[in-house]
């Protein structure tokens, strides 16, 4: 659970998708003129945001959590459904380099290519499965599809490291290295 002392790192990792959430409703976080730091608290934000009351952002951000647990597809209940009559299709969103390197087998990897495709000619109420790395960004994607009505788009919980540790340990786990 947050609170108003939680930083935004925290509020990050107990509610991955809490910045589409800030943004969505306050147009914070989403660009260089509205970012906040790390390690700044919820409390400061609010504060420097018009005095946004703690309790109604922190109200918001555990509504909207409450709709992205509806999009997060457990790893094992992921690889049922690969291993089923009928997979789903799988998107990976990490970079070209990631995907080359480590893919979940029948992965298309996310391209603008891609894309005009899936908007030109894909069933908007087939199952499509995003994927990143450990989770952190594919809220977002899974989000942007539902958002142009593809229906069954779900993103998978902890990524292509958690399904690896969970469900399929064929696939090899790395990490990056920041620069």
């Amino acid at each position: 659970m947050i609170t108003a002392d939680s930083t935004m790192r925290q509020v990050l990792e107990a509610y991955p998708g809490a910045q589409r959430a800030l943004f969505a409703r306050y147009h914070i976080g989403g660009c260089s003129s509205c970012a906040f730091s790390p390690e700044e608290t919820l409390e400061a934000l609010c504060r420097r945001n018009e005095g946004i009351p703690v309790g109604e952002m922190i109200a918001w951000i555990e509504e909207t959590h409450d709709a992205d647990r509806q999009i997060l597809l457990e790893p094992g209940e992921f690889a049922a459904m690969l291993a089923s009559g009928h997979p789903p299709k799988v998107i990976d969103v990490r970079t070209r380099e990631e995907h080359e390197a480590v893919a979940i087998p029948g992965s298309l990897h996310f391209t603008q290519d891609l894309i005009r495709e899936i908007f030109g000619t894909w069933d908007k109420e087939a199952v499509i499965v995003l994927h990143d790395h450990t989770g952190n960004r594919v809220l977002d994607a899974a989000a942007y599809l539902i958002g142009h009505g593809f229906v069954n788009a779900r993103a998978l919980r902890g990524g292509i490291d958690a399904y690896s540790a969970e469900a399929d340990a064929s696939i090899p786990r790395y990490r990056v290295e920041m620069e």
